[in-house]
């Protein structure tokens, strides 16, 4: 395979194979349009030839025109028969686009096609009726002779039955390395069924895919005896795409096989020879459990039953709506079943959310499984509420955090409401961009470093990260917990994944969450080389980590595989990146020691979650759960793609680059945390065995569906560009900072939108380029000032500086955590605090010759988004400075007219000493 799957493969071609192939059909539809409009046109037949035989080895992974639609366009072809070719690639290329083909008997008939006396039919996706069935594709991994694919196809089509609930359609491969292409390429596979016996090399030229297997899954045909074939597949194909369904056939002692501990991922086993019944309905079986929603399916059926309410809920079944003189417009636009989908009971099927022990609790199970935890819970308040529930479960007054200074606000509150300590951590700075990026790995660990060196490391509890952060950096999750149990074996992890719960269902990204990092800690500390690999450190640098050893800093740290702990939440605001209602969140847990919090984590629940929650959230979490378990792997590839486009037509487009730039992973991320040397998924010379390794290793990687545009280039800072972007153009956004906007991508996304936005910023940078030229002199000068205040004379982004001695328990130790929590409650003592204007010559005063500034709140502005004040806090002039020169409209906890609120110094003065709190036990 020369293109699509070579090491010449371009990135965002890879990224989203479904779109590469719908562009070399439409490639290949444009060629034979040509060749018909001059049919003895040598070169117009000859790309014809060369279009066919670039789309021949990927249609070979997919149901699809399949092989007899592909047989009968080359006969055509080889006929000179240009007329009818393109007839023939026009057909197959719409149906494609359009999806058609999952419906429509008609554009499976093959016999239409074929010269007179042709009878086959390939069975269609639609039979027997006009109700639509959902379709799959299936891929078996036979050794049987290719020659013998289409008779098993066809007994296998003979097994469907009018009461399916699905249809699917059979795609045949060879051997190990093309099942684990079909397995990247084919989108539409719900299944893998592999026999024993396959070999192992592809039969095609795939160097990418062999770099896949053997650099980035540890595979190579050498290293595995042919009797292993089929296991090691399953295990790839399980690694690549989790959410599939994996079933074996093989001719040995199937109930031994069966036996095998390494078959944890295979739903069955069959013996080879028979049973091919069994096999169909289970194929069919598994895609049902995974498209069975039981709590939205309960919900369905109650809004259709006649039920008589007498709870507190006006507006359940819609009686006060539709039956009003006044709002019935509500209810037209609403619609009936939101209203009858509507109550406040909890029995009727409907479940509780506080306590579930029906459909609620089958729906959190299946979430466990599709996003790969222990445990899911649904919350319907936000991941902020999320955040401040493990929190709040997992924390308890003087417990130290380690936590970004500059993560959501949820998190902060959260250690005020549990009265833990934080230990702010610094991510790197992007000064000209007013943001910052990631917390580097060599700062966590010298954090809890330093606490052991004071002999308080007994009180680090929990890590708390952003990961991946608004701006799109990913952390190497798993090196970071892996380099933090070396220190200390039972930290609990929070990652923050608001914005990432769609990386589950992308093979690239899954190993940098929260839950994949968790299941490779798993698989390492169960691994017998991970013990000896320990002992090896422990011999080099003792058996017990001297704190003082400069060495630490600067060596990948392994932890002790029997003293180390799992334990890693993660809490993902579905709502954000998958298709469930606003405040859709979940909870996932991968803790072994969760049965030892089970009971303080439900009261957590119960404290921040409401008694009466949204129905209609908690269904839609159901649904997104199913989505991306029978389709995520496409749209999350898609949306990846999609964004790697608009980057390129951006970066390169003649006019647009002239004012806007979306900055790349070399701009988001210091080439010392970037090992590999990668810069940009579309640099030229950039391959997949470079971006592979990049994601694999490099402290910190760049979600590309992240799209930091430089805006301040053209004259506009972030707040104005967003809101010319809304109100002349109708596009929206979310965060921006001093001089640029964020655009996401994501599965809601399609090629229309981003040829909008390029056509808006043309737009944008032509009306620029004529008020420049149209403008004299001094509109030019005012423009360069304008762009320059912009650009280059950005303030400096302040870190926390340290908590006033008044609320730290030990003074002297080296780390700067505080009882952020006593703080915050002085402040509601309006005695106890004093509003000092921000230009007031009392600000300088202080600042140099004291008392020390103690702010009394959290003041955030909006960009850049994150506290540069906690309570109980020291300001200092860098603070200062930078509130000075903000130019933003939003300032949480900043009232201009008042000034900053302070802590008086004589409140400090009279405040007991913070006592040590005293030490605890590990849960």
């Amino acid at each position: 395979m020369s293109t699509d799957v070579s090491t010449g493969t371009p990135i965002d071609h890879f990224f989203s194979v479904t779109e590469a192939r719908l562009d070399r059909w439409r490639a290949l539809h444009m060629a034979t349009r040509g060749w018909a409009a001059a049919p003895q046109a040598k070169a117009a037949r000859e790309k014809t030839e060369q279009g066919l035989t670039d789309l021949r080895p990927l249609e070979a992974f997919h149901a699809f025109p399949g092989p007899r639609l592909i047989d009968v366009l080359a006969e055509r072809i080889a006929a000179g028969d240009a007329i009818g070719a393109a007839r023939l690639v026009q057909r197959i290329s719409y149906a494609l686009l359009a999806r058609t083909y999952r419906s429509d008997p008609g554009e499976w008939d093959v016999s239409e096609e074929l010269a007179a006396g042709g009878t086959e039919r390939l069975p269609p996706a639609l039979e027997g009726g006009t109700v639509h069935r959902p379709y799959f594709e299936v891929l078996f991994v036979t050794p049987a002779p290719s020659q013998r694919w289409p008779a098993v196809g066809q007994e296998i089509r003979r097994l469907r039955r009018p009461q399916d609930e699905f249809v699917y359609e059979p795609v045949f491969v060879g051997s190990f390395e093309d099942a684990v292409l079909g397995t990247v390429l084919n989108a539409e596979l719900e299944a893998v069924v592999i026999y024993d016996g396959i070999p192992f090399p592809s039969s095609y030229q795939a160097p990418l895919m062999r770099s896949f297997l053997e650099t980035h899954l540890g595979v190579d045909g050498g290293s595995l005896a042919p009797q292993d074939f089929g296991l090691a597949l399953a295990r790839v194909v399980k690694r690549i795409r989790p959410e599939l369904d994996v079933y074996l056939l093989t001719d040995r002692e199937v109930e031994k096989v069966a036996g095998d501990p390494a078959l944890s991922g295979i739903r069955r086993v069959f013996y080879e020879v028979e049973e091919l019944l069994e096999l169909h309905l289970s194929l069919l079986s598994g895609v049902a459990t995974r498209f069975d929603t039981p709590y939205f399916n309960n919900l369905k059926r109650y809004a259709q039953r006649p039920i008589g309410t007498f709870h507190a809920l006006p507006i359940a079944r819609g009686k006060s709506i539709f039956k009003s003189d006044w709002i019935r417009d509500m209810g037209e636009f609403y619609g009936v079943n939101l209203f009858l989908a509507e109550s406040s009971a909890t029995t009727g099927g409907l479940d509780s959310l506080l306590e579930p022990t029906g459909n609620i609790k089958v729906a959190q199970d299946k979430a466990a499984r599709a996003f790969g935890a222990d445990r899911a819970f649904f919350m319907t308040n936000g991941t902020s509420t999320s955040n401040k529930v493990v929190e709040q479960a997992l924390l308890r007054p003087g417990d130290i955090v380690l936590v970004d200074r500059n993560c959501h606000k949820s998190h902060h509150y959260g250690m005020v409401l549990a009265g833990a300590q934080p230990l702010y951590v610094e991510a790197y700075p992007m000064t000209a961009y007013s943001m910052y990026g990631g917390v580097p790995r060599r700062s966590l660990k010298k954090a809890l470093l330093d606490l052991k060196a004071d002999g308080r490391l007994d009180r680090a509890r929990m890590v708390v990260l952003t990961n991946c952060t608004f701006d799109g950096h990913i952390y190497n999750v798993k090196r970071v917990m892996e380099e933090c149990l070396a220190i200390k074996p039972d930290l609990v992890f929070l990652w923050d994944e608001a914005w990432f719960g769609f990386a589950r269902f992308t093979p690239f990204y899954r190993g940098r969450t929260a839950m994949g990092a968790a299941a490779a800690l798993r698989e390492q500390f169960a691994d017998p080389a991970s013990k000896r690999t320990f002992a090896e450190q422990r011999a080099t640098l003792g058996a017990d980590l001297d704190p003082r050893d400069p060495r630490l800093l600067e060596t990948r740290l392994l932890p002790d595989p029997d003293a180390a702990k799992v334990r890693v939440y993660q809490t993902s605001s579905t709502h954000k990146s998958m298709s469930a209602l606003r405040q859709g969140s979940m909870i996932l847990v991968a803790d072994e020691d969760f049965p030892h919090v089970e009971a303080p984590f439900k009261e957590a629940v119960f404290t921040h979650t409401s008694t009466s929650p949204n129905l209609q959230i908690i269904a839609s979490l159901d649904v997104a759960r199913r989505q991306m378990e029978l389709e995520g792997y496409e749209l999350v590839m898609r949306a990846i793609q999609l964004a790697l486009v608009i980057r390129r037509e951006v970066n390169t487009h003649p006019l647009v680059s002239k004012y806007f730039r979306i900055l790349t992973a070399a701009d988001m991320i210091p080439a010392e945390f970037r090992a590999s040397g990668f810069e940009d998924y579309l640099a030229p010379g950039t391959r997949w065995p470079k971006a592979l390794a990049a994601l694999r290793d490099d402290e910190f990687a760049l979600d590309p569906t992240r799209l930091t545009l430089v805006c301040g280039s053209a004259g506009y800072d972030g707040t104005q560009f967003k809101g010319l972007l809304a109100e002349k153009y109708d596009i929206q956004l979310n965060k921006t900072s001093r001089n640029s906007v964020l655009l996401q991508t994501n599965i809601n996304n399609t090629r229309s939108d981003a040829a909008n936005l390029i056509k808006v910023l043309v737009e944008i940078s032509r009306d620029i380029d004529r008020r420049l030229e149209e403008g004299g002199e001094a509109d030019r000068q005012a423009f360069a000032t304008r762009v320059k205040a912009l650009m280059e004379d950005v303030p400096e982004l302040p870190n926390f500086s340290r908590f006033h001695e008044s609320f730290r328990d030990a003074p002297d130790a080296s780390t700067q955590e505080g009882d952020m929590r006593s703080a915050f409650y002085m402040a509601y003592d309006e005695s106890a605090c004093e509003h000092v204007g921000l230009g007031s010559p009392e600000i300088d005063r202080r600042l140099a010759s004291g008392p020390e500034l103690v702010s009394a709140s959290f003041v955030i502005p909006y960009p850049p988004g994150f506290p540069i004040m906690v309570p109980g806090q020291v300001i200092t002039a860098d603070t200062i400075e930078f509130m000075r020169k903000l130019d933003v409209k939003e300032i949480h906890g900043y009232n201009a007219a008042l000034g900053l609120k302070l802590i008086r110094p004589e409140a400090l003065a009279s405040r007991p000493a913070a006592p040590r709190p005293a030490l605890r036990k590990s849960a």
